[in-house]
């Protein structure tokens, strides 16, 4: 407990500090926050850029963009109208690759708590979400699948899937089902994914095409069992439907932050980037973004949360160590993410 107090002490004295110490100089600017809309938008500005620009005496605004194509539009404008974009990890990598944002200054930017893919010379990790293995318990009662490799399993384990539309993710999950270690995913072997996902295609009923439709999916019965965004599975288990969800294959993407090249407020996009990835503004993700966790894992030392808060987190400590990381960057590499799109979208219009 000395501990936890001492690194909070501390956390909110580097804060503060950072905010009293640039806020003045900057006070009255405005910065613009780019995302992509929705609940996960709000819970993203509630969290971390609004309470950043406050500290810092800044005004924010707020945009959304459908993506990537977006922001390299506005960068190859020369005036970007946004400062700061939250985006997927492998965007981030892509973007990174094409020369389309700022480098992070890391001299006000902090690290310390974050994994070392969380982070690359011009973009950072926000939050983490999870994909996970929802099922029916209505239908699999006291011997429900548990694993990928479960998923796969349609002898043992027979009923309706459902999986996302999008390689990410997908190409991951259908490798840990094929039998490949963790540690092992990367770089990920597209062509054994292809051929395990083969296999299980004839039992996929829907190839779900957005976080909504992949809800609504397993809430009303229409599938048995299905991959999921954490975030999605939360309403559902609201609702009290007969849904339950496994955590023994949880994988684990971010959400990132970028500074588009040649942002007009550049320099105080810099500093809320630093406040928003710090250890106290990291506290608020669980409590503003249900179904996402903090990136920085000195947050969980800020603030005490409940044994079944840190059940539920997906990358609380006891969580996280049993997770597996999808690798952005990978995806951002080369021609990785235009090939492996390509090939999985082919498979599944087959």
């Amino acid at each position: 407990m000395e501990q936890r107090m001492s690194w909070s002490r501390i956390a909110v004295t580097a804060v503060l500090a950072l905010a009293g110490m640039h806020g003045p100089a900057m006070a009255g600017e405005t910065v613009t926050f780019a995302g992509y809309g929705g609940a996960y938008q709000k819970g993203m500005v509630d969290a971390l850029a609004q309470p950043a620009a406050e500290r810092l005496g800044l005004s924010l605004v707020q945009n959304t963009t459908p993506g990537l194509t977006a922001v390299r539009v506005q960068v190859q404008s020369g005036s970007p109208a946004w400062d700061i974009v939250n985006l997927g990890s492998d965007e981030c990598a892509a973007g990174s690759a094409q020369g389309l944002f700022e480098p992070l200054d890391y001299h006000v930017i902090k690290t310390d708590g974050l994994s070392s893919n969380a982070w690359s010379k011009d973009w950072i990790a926000s939050n983490y979400y999870s994909v996970l293995l929802a099922y029916r318990t209505d239908k699999y009662g006291s011997n429900p699948p548990r694993t990928w490799q479960d998923f796969w399993n349609v002898v043992k384990f027979p009923g309706r899937r459902a999986m996302s539309d999008a390689p990410i993710e997908s190409l991951e999950i259908a490798l840990l089902a094929d039998g490949v270690q963790p540690d092992k995913l990367y770089p990920l072997d597209v062509d054994r994914a292809i051929r395990s996902l083969q296999k299980l295609k004839p039992a996929v009923s829907v190839w779900w095409s957005s976080g909504a439709q992949s809800a609504q999916l397993i809430e009303s019965g229409e599938v048995d069992m299905e991959m999921i965004w954490g975030s999605r599975i939360v309403p559902v288990l609201r609702d009290k439907a007969p849904v339950a969800y496994s955590r023994v294959d949880n994988v684990l993407g971010m959400g990132c932050l970028a500074i588009p090249k040649g942002a007009k407020h550049a320099a105080a996009a810099q500093k809320m980037i630093a406040l928003m990835v710090s250890p106290q503004l990291q506290a608020n993700v669980p409590q503003f973004l249900e179904g996402y966790g903090p990136t920085n894992a000195h947050a969980f030392d800020v603030k005490q949360f409940s044994a079944k808060e840190l059940a539920d987190l997906n990358s609380s400590p006891q969580n996280v160590k049993t997770s597996i990381r999808i690798d952005g960057r990978w995806w951002g590499e080369g021609d990785n993410q235009k090939t492996a799109t390509a090939r999985y979208k082919a498979l599944i219009s087959q």
